[in-house]
């Protein structure tokens, strides 16, 4: 029972609800009881103003531009831990010690390889298909070897469902990559770590082995982690809302990567890319016209990375990224044009007052496509590096929902503004 209350009144009648106080951030008021008691609903759309559950995971103070996994502050992850590490956190609660890391890693390297019979499956589709598209069809079917996942009911089951996933779902994303350039597809190797093992499966063959650079490896894994969580964005309302059918873990994820898949979510990335493209492309544009052009009204254009639902301040996966950026680019001897283009929109942005006073600062989409362009990644293949990224947080907001007893299915209610009881007419009357 909550120590505070909140009464609510509406006409005639009215109902005090409990207020939930969280360890930090917003409180929430208990709404159970408003249908029921008052019969109204409350109408939210995108649920902007609604929690869909408590939970201990992801903390984000929009705000003050912080992200913390777990209570740890996201930049120090990301510039100390390995991605397996920050998969550990997210799905236990606490960062691994040497000997729980150790275990762990092994664990996950033991369970890289698909079932053979996988590879007519993604035989099966066209050489153009999507890699997104293949990965969401691949975790469905994967589920179809593992039955005793497919309905846990012991912590154990649960658990081996969560190490099947994280551990398979590179070799998927990179057999997706393979099918799309028509070549042969890689096994993974168990004396690879996580991520040497991802880039080897995308970028070696079978005639040749291609070196894996170290500062690749480091680009990626911060990457991933940046990606791991965020809280109850749309593709992981999505698992929740799917998971609290009581459908499976792989169902559940695939769902979410359906919804990660929208422009408006993890596709972002790529929209910014062919966005910095097309500045760079047309002689007349420049780092001036492209922000006036983001300004008028009138016309369509969006200055794409911009923004974001919840930061109202520099979102902090785009400062980690954008400090590292140069220094990897650096370290790989490499350069882009577009990243030159986009530090230049950033830095004009930030001293513009329509930006600064309706606080448009970049987000993470704005330089992760670029680095992952730099790595080597084609475009097609940036929102499965984000599903990748962001399969632990998916599995780790499954679990805490699956143990949660205020749990229920999603069944959002509605206002209903269609016609009203009308006769059938038959057909011959019409």
């Amino acid at each position: 029972m909550s120590e505070h209350t909140a009464s609510i009144g509406l006409e005639t009648k009215s109902f005090d609800a409990d207020v939930l106080q969280p360890s930090v951030g917003n409180q929430g008021v208990d709404i159970r009881k408003l249908r029921p008691e008052t019969g109204y609903v409350t109408f939210d759309p995108g649920f902007a103003n609604t929690a869909m559950a408590r939970s201990s995971i992801t903390y984000i103070d929009g705000a003050a531009g912080q992200l913390l996994y777990r209570g740890y502050d996201i930049e120090a992850v990301a510039a100390g831990a390995s991605f397996l590490e920050v998969a550990y956190l997210l799905l236990y609660g606490k960062l691994p010690n040497i000997t729980e890391l150790a275990s762990w890693e092994a664990d996950v390297s033991s369970h890289t390889m698909l079932n053979e019979e996988m590879r007519s499956f993604f035989d099966a589709f066209p050489r153009r298909a999507h890699p997104m598209a293949v990965l969401a069809s691949a975790t469905y079917a994967i589920s179809t070897f593992y039955d005793v996942y497919r309905r846990p009911t012991r912590i154990q089951e649960i658990d081996a469902g969560a190490r099947t996933l994280i551990a398979k779902m590179p070799t998927i994303a990179a057999w997706a990559y393979k099918k799309s350039i028509g070549e042969p597809y890689m096994y993974p190797n168990n004396e690879y770590s996580y991520v040497e093992n991802f880039l080897h499966m995308m970028f070696s063959r079978p005639t040749e082995i291609t070196p894996i650079d170290p500062a690749i490896v480091k680009a990626l894994n911060v990457l991933l982690i940046l990606h791991a969580d965020h809280e109850m964005n749309c593709s992981t309302a999505t698992v929740r809302s799917v998971g609290s059918s009581r459908a499976n873990m792989f169902a559940s994820v695939a769902a979410g990567m359906g919804a990660l898949w929208g422009p408006l979510h993890g596709g972002a990335n790529s929209a910014v890319i062919e966005m910095l493209q097309a500045i760079h492309d047309d002689p007349d544009a420049t780092i001036e016209s492209t922000l006036e052009r983001a300004k008028d009204k009138d016309d369509d254009f969006k200055l794409m990375g911009f923004g974001h639902r919840v930061y109202t301040n520099y979102d902090p996966r785009a400062k980690a990224i954008s400090t590292f950026a140069q220094e990897m680019l650096d370290r790989m001897d490499a350069s882009d044009p577009l990243l030159d283009i986009a530090r230049e929109l950033e830095a004009a942005a930030l001293e513009d007052d329509y930006f600064v006073e309706r606080k448009l600062f970049p987000n993470v989409d704005f330089y992760s496509g670029i680095i992952f362009r730099a790595l080597g990644f084609p475009e097609r293949m940036f929102t499965v590096l984000f599903s990748i990224g962001r399969l632990p947080g998916w599995i780790a907001h499954w679990m805490e929902m699956n143990r949660d007893p205020d749990t229920r299915i999603m069944r959002p209610r509605q206002i209903y503004v269609g016609e009203c009881a009308r006769p059938y007419v038959p057909l011959e009357d019409r």
